[in-house]
């Protein structure tokens, strides 16, 4: 949801004299860090770039193995094939689609010659993943935890953690892609509260290259013979990518950052009036389960029998778009892709696919009204014959 004022602050982006590298995005890196309750936070390109930057700061490569569950997006997954490691998949409750103690421990102990180095919790369609009891398993484990929170900005869980804030996870990655709570065309940032991975993911997202002369190598070629820094010198320390936003989508992200609150609240009150109007369509049709807090919600999400309501989920998403209504699978389990099943044979992982089998995301925007979701929620019911 894109108003004037946001429209306004590219604006003014645009006229100035710097569009990228600038103020805007130094302003939207302190306000999302303030906002969360973190440390650190560093903004890239998209959530994508932001969990590649995210293994690669912490150092994960070929012959080590990442813990993922199987009901997210294929990026949670890739950024670990990117640089070379495994993808292991958990299983996830098959009512929220997130990731569950027993499924990670289970996926552990299935692959005792596994060199584990990381767990992927995902906070899917804004519900918070049971982080206290994930990371004493990753604790017992030694392994890191990069929470993908690309669903849930703005959320608090059961504990009272907020989403972003790293009290459980070394790393937390966030999405700004428009179909996100904030947007900012495309965009991405990664949170933490350990300031050497926050020098690491700057110095990565910008090709590994750096103009701070406190960590130069080269002392002969980086300063003058009085000791400064020569004002030309740069260094390329590492392998890095070209991942950095610019000032024109930190100048939106910053103006839709200014309005989480009432995106959120919005977004919650949507949902619960959705929850309200499916009720009657149990057992057939129901939301999935809660998982305790408050979830700013990305995707609202009904879980339906399509076979004991005598339809399948392909009619009855034509039935919806020709009334105009557009609703969407999130996701496909990623073992169930050609890649990864190619990648990793035939698997089963039967929460996910229940939880596959019955999903359909229905319209969830802060645009909309209830009077929007009770339209939904009527042709649903006459599609479905209910």
């Amino acid at each position: 949801m894109v108003d004037e004022d946001d429209i306004a602050a590219v604006a003014a982006v645009m006229k100035g004299d710097i569009l990228t590298t600038g103020p805007s995005v130094a302003a939207f890196e302190d306000a999302l860090a303030r906002t969360v309750g973190a440390r650190h936070a560093v903004v890239c390109a998209n959530g994508t770039a932001a969990l590649h930057l995210a293994v690669l700061a912490l150092g994960i490569g070929p012959g080590d193995a990442v813990l993922v569950p199987a009901q997210t997006f294929a990026a949670t997954g890739n950024c670990a094939r990117y640089v070379g490691a495994e993808v292991v998949l958990t299983d996830v409750d098959p009512d929220s689609g997130l990731m569950r103690v027993g499924d990670l421990e289970a996926a552990i102990a299935a692959h005792p010659g596994k060199r584990f180095r990381s767990v992927h919790p995902v906070h899917l369609n804004g519900q918070s993943a049971d982080m206290p009891g994930l990371a004493a398993v990753a604790r017992k484990h030694g392994l890191a935890i990069i929470e993908d929170c690309c669903h849930a900005l703005g959320t608090i869980a059961a504990d009272g953690a907020v989403i972003g804030d790293c009290r459980h996870g070394d790393l937390n990655v966030f999405s700004f892609h428009p179909a996100k709570t904030i947007a900012m065309g495309e965009g991405g940032a990664i949170t933490t509260n350990d300031e050497s991975l926050a020098a690491r993911l700057r110095l990565l997202r910008s090709h590994g290259i750096t103009r701070d002369s406190s960590i130069f190598v080269d002392e002969v070629e980086g300063f003058d013979s009085e000791g400064q820094p020569n004002p030309w010198y740069y260094e390329m320390q590492d392998l890095g990518f070209n991942y950095r936003a610019c000032d024109i989508q930190c100048a939106l992200g910053l103006s839709q950052l200014a309005k989480l609150p009432r995106f959120a609240e919005t977004r919650r009150r949507l949902v619960r009036h959705y929850r309200d109007r499916l009720a009657p369509l149990a057992p057939k049709v129901k939301p999935i389960t809660l998982s305790g807090g408050e979830a700013v919600w990305h995707l609202s999400v009904a879980l339906i029998d399509y076979q004991a309501c005598g339809t399948t989920r392909a009619r009855v998403m034509n039935a919806l778009r020709a009334r105009g209504i557009g609703t969407q699978v999130n996701y496909i389990p990623v073992h169930k892709l050609p890649y990864y099943r190619t990648l990793l044979g035939e698997i089963s992982l039967p929460g996910a696919e229940e939880y596959y089998r019955r999903c359909l995301s229905l319209p969830l925007s802060a645009a909309m009204t209830e009077a929007d979701v009770d339209r939904v929620v009527e042709a649903l019911r006459e599609v479905l014959g209910l």
